[in-house]
């Protein structure tokens, strides 16, 4: 499987530490299949390089769990963020979509315990579908094999950040129409 993971490192050897606790699927070396996706997440900071790192998963042998935007993956989104224990620390590699207000701005709502558990399912359900791949253990990381990276200009940057603005526009209009059907706004 061919992966990406774009920042400000050359990332050579994972860091299974490197992801946030209470990220989507908890802690773990965060990727996408999907090279231009990964770009997307690319910043620019004065002085610094932006990287897009490029590696290849030997899935062999490996336990893993695949997760759909369900009702299970709504709970793991919703534990982790709430710092509930990991359910997915039993396994090496974790596939599965990115809940949308990690790429989008929600202001929180949909994991904040404000509105019912069915609506903020519904709300994490809208927009495209982008696939996440965690590399949980020391196993996985083992068998990921970096191919080598590529430097993003200032000018790539603004041009990925130009289609997540537009993108985002988009799902903010059908984000604010579904909430409204819960709240009056």
């Amino acid at each position: 499987m061919r992966l990406y993971h774009t920042g400000f490192d050359i990332i050579k050897v994972p860091d299974l530490g490197r992801g946030r606790r209470n990220a989507d699927f908890g802690p773990g070396f965060y990727l996408s299949p999907d090279g231009e996706f990964s770009r997307r997440w690319a910043r620019e900071r004065s002085g610094v390089t932006t990287y897009v790192n490029e590696y290849e998963l030997d899935m062999e042998g490996l336990d893993v769990k695949v997760l759909d935007r369900d009702v299970q993956w709504f709970d793991l989104i919703y534990g982790n963020r709430n710092r509930v224990h990991d359910g997915l620390s039993a396994y090496d590699v974790v596939i599965g979509p990115i809940a949308n207000d990690t790429i989008y701005d929600v202001m929180g709502v949909t994991t904040s315990g404000f509105l019912e558990r069915e609506q903020a399912l519904s709300l994490l359900t809208i927009g495209p579908i982008y696939t996440q791949v965690v590399i949980k253990s020391p196993k996985a990381a083992s068998q990921l094999k970096w191919l080598g990276a590529e430097e993003l200009s200032v000018e790539e940057i603004k041009s990925y950040r130009s289609l997540v603005n537009i993108e985002e526009d988009s799902f903010q209009t059908l984000f604010a129409e579904r909430l409204s059907e819960f709240v009056n706004l």
